[in-house]
């Protein structure tokens, strides 16, 4: 689904507008010496529009929280982060285009904010806060718990569960199979199935079970950890869109 850029740009202006500061006027008759200045909005309006703010920058600019400094007077205006970075994302919609055309051709860029949900939401709370490492973790158990649901299979996890359920052989009462595509006898109907198990297999131990040993293994890049992210995103989208075939 494609962003609205008109309705996101008037979010992150309303936000900007609630959060800049001014210098409330004195009293009548009263003049103050001061340089405390106040936010525009009132601190509960302010919140609710940081709550659709914070959607819309977190696929906008990923990784805003990291690559946006917290700036030193964070005790005078708690939102200068938020602020910044909603600037620079209304600069981005409103000149990307222009930015690309004006560069020439540019490699495809990966956004962890338009993977499949199951592997996005599973991971972003964690990746917001630069824990990649247990952000994929949490991805490949929601993914996993996701496929469980689809099929009814609670008894197994990861490895066997993708097993059974991409199994080349016909259903059984208790086992359930997905199906990329409908059986027509052809060498690709047994190659995707046979592939899309071998990749969850390797996703989950190549990947996720190292993962979950983040306490002996150094912290993932940020590249590294999209590019695992990305891996579980398609298994997720398979299984997603796949046919549960009973017996």
């Amino acid at each position: 689904m494609s962003i609205d850029i008109p309705w996101v740009r008037e979010e992150l202006a309303q936000f900007l507008r609630l959060t800049d500061l001014y210098r409330p006027p004195d009293p009548p008759g009263v003049s103050i010496i001061s340089s405390w200045r106040s936010n525009r909005g009132s601190e509960a309006e302010i919140v609710a529009s940081a709550q659709v703010v914070e959607r819309i920058l977190d696929r906008v600019l990923p990784r805003w929280r990291t690559e946006v400094s917290v700036h030193r007077n964070k005790s005078v205006n708690r939102w200068c982060q938020h602020r910044e970075a909603a600037q620079r994302a209304d600069a981005v919609l409103q000149r990307d285009a222009e930015v690309r055309q004006r560069m020439g051709d540019a490699p495809p860029q990966l956004s962890a904010g338009q993977m499949h949900p199951w592997a996005w939401e599973g991971a972003r709370a964690l990746w917001g806060n630069g824990h990649f490492r247990e952000a994929v973790t949490a991805a490949a158990k929601r993914i996993n718990a996701e496929a469980s649901n689809k099929i009814g299979r609670r008894d197994i996890s990861e490895t066997k569960l993708f097993q059974v359920a991409f199994s080349l052989n016909d259903p059984k009462p208790d086992q359930p199979r997905l199906r990329l595509m409908p059986n027509d006898a052809s060498e690709t109907y047994r190659s995707i199935h046979r592939g899309a198990m071998a990749f969850a297999e390797g996703c989950y131990a190549a990947i996720r079970n190292p993962n979950s040993h983040e306490d002996k293994l150094p912290e993932l890049s940020e590249h590294e950890a999209l590019e695992q992210l990305a891996a579980f995103s398609l298994l997720a989208r398979w299984v997603d869109t796949a046919t549960v075939l009973t017996a």
